[in-house]
């Protein structure tokens, strides 16, 4: 090694392009151990995803026998049309929160950061609460008016929160932006209870249903509709998942490595709000899934954003089959809001890093 290093060095080689090429070489080493790690990630918690969807499935008012399936026509009406549709829809409904806490987390550069802290999620049930009671049940261009109603609740929402938190063109430290997230919440649900008071019986139990959370679902065709709706979000946060990376550490930084800033935190409040509203407008106010996962993410397998998005999908897909589980057999006597299961898991976890992040202010 010695003799190569001197014979680079008298055909023209220096110290510094030797260093250079060892950074180099060290940085290829470090970008591949990292594409292994994400890849085992993702394969471990496919895995993981596949045992929690198993476990969904078959358990229930009654425990479902997959063999009785081939000859008993009411398990396959029960398997088909109600226990599968509501699996995947719990699905795609954790595996959404859960992606949208992670985004808006890195953005705000904040751990306590989820749709249902910052407001969103309550602006999204303000929304379909409003469509409900003014009967708007019509579709525009095929789209149910309660979705764009949501959809606006949540992002009128996240732009509010996002206003009152900043001053002087920085976003505040976390006081300012959690005490946003809870007026507009607090105004969010005084409007909701407002609405199930002022409207009729019929209407004020729909409600109801969007404040606690419930993935009753009949049939597929609502879990497609959704998808239209969710895809495109997905997409755009996984397209903007580098510059949240950098975003994490602050604008500065991401504006120097040429992250258009500005544009980024936009296109992250459209596919938030799209994709809070449009869960929102199916299952309700179902809370700390952005929460719970994002950090339990970011505790296996690292901080890099590129790799917390992905991972928070899949994770939270398992994270709300379980406790949907949960919900279905707790009691032994009928079902419990999945929300509840999930503010009961989120709750303590959301105390813990608030008492947390003042240790750290502190210091």
């Amino acid at each position: 090694m010695k003799r190569r290093r001197e014979d680079y060095i008298q055909t023209g080689g220096t110290e510094d392009a030797l260093a250079a090429s060892a950074e180099t070489i060290a940085t290829a080493a470090d970008v591949s151990t990292s594409r292994k790690r994400f890849r085992v990630a993702l394969a471990l918690l496919f895995l993981f995803l596949i045992l929690s969807a198993a476990i969904s499935l078959s358990v229930g008012y009654q425990t479902l026998n997959f063999s009785a399936l081939k000859t008993d026509a009411t398990a396959r009406l029960v398997f088909f049309q109600l226990r599968l549709p509501r699996v995947i829809l719990a699905a795609i409904v954790g595996a959404s929160l859960a992606m949208v806490g992670a985004a808006l987390q890195a953005l705000f550069r904040n751990p306590l950061a989820e749709p249902l802290t910052l407001g969103v999620s309550g602006g999204g049930a303000l929304g379909a609460g409003l469509a409900i009671a003014f009967g708007l049940g019509a579709r525009v261009a095929g789209v149910p008016l309660v979705f764009l109603a949501a959809f606006a609740g949540a992002g009128v929402s996240v732009v509010l929160v996002y206003r009152l938190a900043r001053t002087g063109g920085a976003v505040v430290l976390p006081g300012a932006l959690l005490l946003a997230g809870v007026v507009i919440n607090v105004v969010a649900a005084s409007g909701v209870v407002l609405i199930q008071y002022l409207t009729d019986y019929t209407r004020a139990l729909q409600i109801l249903r969007w404040t606690i959370g419930s993935l009753d679902v009949v049939g597929f065709d609502l879990v497609w509709r959704m998808l239209i709706f969710l895809v495109p979000g997905w997409i755009v946060l996984l397209f903007v998942a580098r510059d949240l990376h950098l975003l994490a550490i602050d604008e500065e930084t991401a504006a120097a490595l040429g992250v258009n800033v500005r544009r980024s935190e936009r296109l992250v409040y459209i596919a938030s709000s799209l994709i809070v509203g449009t869960t929102v407008a199916v299952g309700g106010t179902i809370g700390f899934v952005g929460l719970i996962v994002p950090h339990a993410v970011r505790l296996l397998f690292g901080e890099d954003v590129r790799v917390v998005l992905p991972c928070s999908f899949l994770l939270g897909a398992a994270f709300l089959m379980l406790a949907d589980a949960v919900a279905r057999t707790a009691t032994g006597m009928g079902e419990l809001p999945v929300g509840v299961i999930t503010a009961l898991a989120g709750g303590p976890l959301f105390l813990w890093l608030l008492r947390r992040q003042q240790r750290y202010s502190a210091m």
